[in-house]
């Protein structure tokens, strides 16, 4: 059994499902690689994801080699309703469609899980937190997990510190492989997407401010100053702080960036990042959005609620009139604008990430008894393994050490 929203766009779904894969070789390739010995076989696996396009070639990947598997969305606002008709029509037990409530969302997490799975996949920790919060699901048989994002995460290494984790997780947002590129180049140039897709504007000479300096900040600072932006950077972290400035970027704190800042992007993952006191000191014609996991960083329940009117200028674009008569402008109500403005990451990037989780996967079906109730990163074999397929997809070729230059490495002399 399966909801969602329209499933007449399971052709259309189709469609948007083979573009993803034929543009997604290091992981059709691993897939393919795997599909004779069934590594996954006899397994029922939950997916909590956000579900477009890419993330289908992953689910379908997972049946392929041997799953039963169950999925609901990451985000209420995410879901690609093409995607979830075609996963739906083609056995995948799926409960998903774009504009959910919190009480839908929350619901259809709980139906996943109803599933009864073995080895959970999520991105954000919503899942895993709910297996360890709630009552109704605290005699589930998880063997293992792996968890997609900085946010969740964090989360996870809370529970395992706290002593209170149930089974292993492995941090797929630690691997090089994903953060370096999903987060750095895939969240960089989507962001770039949402916010055009919303607002339609220029880049070129706008002073942008950009709060948090991570891998998903670099990417978004770094993507805007090539569409001729004046990029200001905020952090909390002094290391950070610095790396922005020797990049070339100005460092302030948001109090004084608010005050010239024309477009902010959030990139922290934290709570309370562009806050009521900064919303006032903004200058008329403001847009902020936000592209951490959880809609927490833009105080969009002050914009929303305590505005004196709000109204949908545009697809995924509130304007925003404030009591001092400002109007300042949010997009995507203030949820991860790359996914609820635009499309998320191009396939090329989301191969790489969702071949860190197929054969994460797999490992916690081979290893979970070993790792413990431990939080862990990728494998360094997979890591590498994967680095490896995605040079060969784009016909990349490098060198080989030398043998002297082997026992070189490895002398202590």
């Amino acid at each position: 059994m399966s909801q969602v929203k329209d499933p007449s766009l399971a052709d259309k779904g189709k469609m948007s499902y083979e573009w993803a894969r034929d543009h997604m070789q290091i992981l059709t390739n691993t897939i393919s690689r795997l599909k004779k010995s069934q590594p996954l076989k006899g397994l029922r696996i939950g997916i909590c994801l956000h579900i477009t396009k890419e993330t289908s070639v992953l689910i379908m990947g997972a049946k392929e080699l041997g799953a039963d598997v169950s999925a609901c969305a990451a985000n209420p606002l995410s879901t690609q309703d093409d995607i979830a008709a075609f996963l739906a029509e083609n056995g995948i037990h799926i409960y998903a469609w774009t504009g959910q409530t919190p009480e839908e969302y929350d619901w259809c997490i709980e139906q996943m899980l109803s599933h009864k799975p073995q080895i959970l996949t999520d991105d954000g920790s919503d899942s895993h937190s709910k297996i360890h919060g709630n009552k109704k699901f605290a005699s589930l048989k998880v063997l293992g997990g792996t968890e997609e994002t900085t946010t969740g995460v964090i989360r996870l290494k809370a529970l395992a510190k706290e002593k209170k984790l149930k089974y292993p997780v492995i941090a797929v947002n630690d691997a090089y492989t994903k953060h370096m590129f999903d987060n750095r180049y895939g969240t960089g140039q989507s962001t770039i997407d949402g916010y055009l897709r919303s607002m339609n504007l220029l880049f070129a000479g706008k002073r942008v401010v950009v709060a948090g300096y991570g891998w998903v900040g670099r990417g978004v600072a770094s993507r805007c100053r090539g569409m001729g932006a004046k990029v200001c950077v905020t952090e909390v972290d002094p290391i950070r702080a610095l790396e922005a400035h020797m990049d070339g970027f100005e460092v302030a704190p948001m109090s004084e960036a608010a005050k010239t800042g024309e477009i902010f992007i959030t990139a922290t993952g934290q709570t309370g990042v562009i806050r009521k006191e900064h919303i006032l000191s903004m200058k008329s014609g403001a847009i902020m959005g936000n592209v951490g996991h959880f809609d927490v960083e833009v105080d969009a329940k002050f914009l929303l609620t305590e505005s004196k009117s709000v109204r949908e200028v545009r697809p995924n674009l509130d304007e925003c009139v404030l009591k001092n008569g400002k109007s300042v402008y949010l997009v995507g109500k203030g949820r991860i604008a790359n996914l609820v403005a635009a499309e998320g990451h191009p396939p090329e990037v989301m191969a790489q990430s969702f071949s860190n989780q197929l054969l994460s996967m797999i490992y916690i079906a081979k290893n979970h008894k070993k790792i413990g109730r431990n939080v862990i990163t990728v494998p360094d074999e997979i890591d590498k393994q994967i680095a490896i397929d995605a040079l060969k997809a784009m016909n990349v070729n490098m060198d080989k050490p030398t043998p002297a230059q082997i026992k070189y490495g490895q002398s202590w002399a």
